[in-house]
């Protein structure tokens, strides 16, 4: 249910893959903060439980697509006449080496992980400059900024984001389009669950013993700075990487 008083109260946000996991986390908390919210996944049956759940509209989408976000994100400014805020979420891990992988699978990450996040925001941005308002969140990952053997080449694609980020706000802020950049790091999704499970036992337990907050993130927990970022109580902030990692880049060793 949507809070009419909320700090997204009145907005319309577009989430993508939004049918679980942190992305779902960002439905709710946005249909709680007040908003309007439409989303895509590429899971058909988990898009429509999570859309009857939320009270959200969903859009089987491939981001990866021209023709598919194209259509969809018309459909949406048909149905609302605007889109106040984007969360690019839409998300994929890759465990390869840079001598292993080959080129449809370099490919299938950076479509999904880079190039799907600027398909929606190319679709998106022109009715954001019309209206002179609006906020994009790319959610990249602590990965852009430190990462592990054998998840090549996912760094380097969150890297990417990062880097388009900081373009895109440079480009359209004159524009009053806000675009900013959140990076996770351990957090409780069915991402994290999948590496967790290719790894030797322990690894979980390895892991959070070099956690300052000595546990994962809940993906709730990353939606509540999404939500604020796209909002506007955070005016101001343009170009950011905001980490929500708990405190684990701040380490040395």
């Amino acid at each position: 249910m949507s809070d009419s008083t909320g700090r997204l109260a009145g907005k319309v946000m577009l989430v993508t893959g939004g049918a679980r996991g942190i992305g779902k986390a960002i439905v709710a908390t946005a249909r709680r903060e007040g908003a309007q919210v439409a989303f895509f996944d590429i899971g058909a049956d988990e898009g429509a439980a999570t859309a009857a759940e939320l009270g959200a509209d969903f859009y089987r989408v491939d981001i990866s697509r021209a023709d598919d976000v194209a259509v969809a994100v018309a459909q949406i400014l048909d149905q609302h006449g605007r889109i106040d805020a984007l969360v690019n979420n839409a998300g994929r891990n890759a465990y390869f080496n840079a001598v292993d992988i080959t080129e449809p699978e370099w490919d299938e990450v950076f479509s999904v992980d880079l190039k799907g996040a600027w398909l929606v925001s190319k679709h998106v941005l022109p009715g954001m400059k019309a209206a002179g308002s609006g906020s994009i969140v790319n959610i990249a990952s602590i990965h852009a900024r430190m990462t592990l053997q054998g998840y090549f080449p996912y760094a380097a694609a969150k890297a990417g984001l990062v880097g388009m980020t900081k373009s895109m706000a440079l480009d359209f802020g004159k524009y009053g389009i806000r675009v900013n950049a959140i990076s996770p790091g351990y957090t409780r999704t069915y991402l994290v669950d999948e590496w967790l499970s290719q790894q030797p036992p322990g690894a979980e337990e390895a892991a959070m013993a070099v956690q300052p907050l000595g546990r994962m993130g809940q993906p709730e927990e990353v939606a509540e700075v999404v939500c604020f970022v796209a909002s506007d109580a955070a005016s101001f902030v343009n170009g950011a990487d905001w980490l929500v990692d708990g405190g684990l880049a701040a380490r040395y060793a």
